[in-house]
């Protein structure tokens, strides 16, 4: 037998053995597995799940085994995603720690951080969120302005960020600072700490969806160890953008929806609100559309998964990242406008009788997909960078 064979079927009869039956349906929104030293678990299976995937190192499959990931080759880790979708089972954490900080941290951390930090992200024991964007830096984003002194043994920090999701669940932040104010983007650091440090406070604030995930962050005279400063002293911007890819990849993939928003229940969908005729939808116009948005979402699927094979050959994807997070967010989009448009009128539940929770949880999510258009940097701004690093475009 191959080795890649061997593998299959020893990762077949694990994740058969281990993955719970409930951890195989389609994950409602109050069991998202973010982990944290807080998190509250509705679902005992959730975290048995999350513990077993992480004693592998399979929330984080190829990342290096002595920083508690999964060592895997980019062969195993395709087998181990396609053998989790054989048997539906759910991803065992979300966080931003594997989706952003995690790989930023292999690359730039030194020694110490990566065996301070790294480990328990894989373990989804700590919580961390993004301190980027401020009031008056959002789509310039070198223009922060959060202060951060040096204090002979310390850092000093003072200063506000915007639109920090989850903040308020948090336990550490990766965070964009000024530590030069004479230099606008070499004037930049980017260092960790704990959300509960004295001078830290979140401010959930209330969207339109009904939720609030993003928060006000304001740190007032917050003592930061020197530590945690990664990478140099003001070229936190490398840093920066090399992480803005990594958010804009995950962006990218909210295109290829999941549970009830994913493009593979929309035929369902359908034929839940417009009957069926022969098998398949009863209205030929609505067929056609469901169809559109299938085979755009497979395209986009295959053209991600070949630009993360080339990267992992060594090839970057730079600029083209910005092609991916329009895409994305403008296949998001649409895909939910093609759920209101079979709900009809059940669409346009908010809360109280005459609508099940599921309509009105894509009512929710249909206005919360347009936030997808600001962030990780707006339509606009990609589509600037696109003009200007892909096409050549002059000012």
């Amino acid at each position: 037998m191959e080795p890649i064979e061997k593998f299959r079927q020893e990762t077949r009869e694990w994740l058969e053995a281990n993955c719970p039956a409930s951890m195989r349906t389609p994950m409602p929104e109050e069991e998202s597995p973010w982990g944290g030293r807080n998190a509250k678990w509705t679902n005992p299976d959730s975290k048995l799940w999350l513990d077993r995937m992480a004693s592998r190192g399979w929330t984080a499959p190829t990342w290096p085994k002595e920083y508690g990931g999964g060592g895997l080759t980019k062969e195993e880790n395709l087998v181990l995603g396609q053998e989790m979708r054989r048997i539906k089972a759910r991803a065992p954490l979300a966080s931003f720690g594997l989706w952003m900080l995690g790989p930023a941290l292999l690359e730039f951390a030194n020694e110490e951080q990566k065996r301070e930090h790294i480990p328990p992200i894989v373990r989804g024991e700590i919580r961390w969120c993004q301190g980027y964007s401020e009031p008056g830096a959002g789509s310039d984003l070198a223009g922060l302005q959060t202060k951060c002194e040096d204090k002979g043994d310390h850092y000093l920090v003072n200063g506000q960020k915007i639109w920090t999701s989850y903040a308020d669940k948090a336990d550490w932040i990766f965070c964009l600072v000024r530590t030069d104010p004479a230099k606008k983007h070499d004037g930049i650091s980017f260092i960790l700490f704990d959300m509960a440090t004295p001078g830290v406070e979140a401010r959930p604030i209330t969207m339109i969806s009904g939720a609030s995930p993003f928060c006000e962050t304001f740190f007032t005279d917050v003592k930061v160890p020197k530590k945690n400063l990664v990478g140099e002293l003001n070229k936190g911007w490398t840093i920066a953008k090399r992480l803005l890819q990594h958010e804009r990849d995950m962006i990218s993939g909210m295109g290829l929806g999941s549970g009830v928003g994913s493009s593979a229940s929309l035929e369902s969908l359908a034929k839940d609100y417009f009957g069926e005729a022969n098998g398949r939808i009863a209205s030929s116009a609505l067929r056609e559309h469901v169809a559109q948005q299938k085979m755009d979402g497979k395209a986009f699927a295959l053209t991600l998964q070949r630009t993360a094979e080339e990267a992992k050959a060594g090839v970057g994807t730079g600029a083209a990242s910005s092609i991916f997070k329009y895409y994305g967010t403008e296949l998001n989009k649409r895909r939910y406008e093609l759920m209101l448009e079979i709900l009809g009128t059940q669409g346009l539940g908010w809360e109280g009788e005459g609508f099940t929770p599921e309509e009105i949880g894509v009512t929710r999510s249909w206005l919360r997909s347009k936030g997808n258009s600001i962030e990780g940097g707006t339509s606009e701004v990609q589509l600037n960078v696109v003009a200007k690093r892909v096409l050549g475009l002059p000012d």
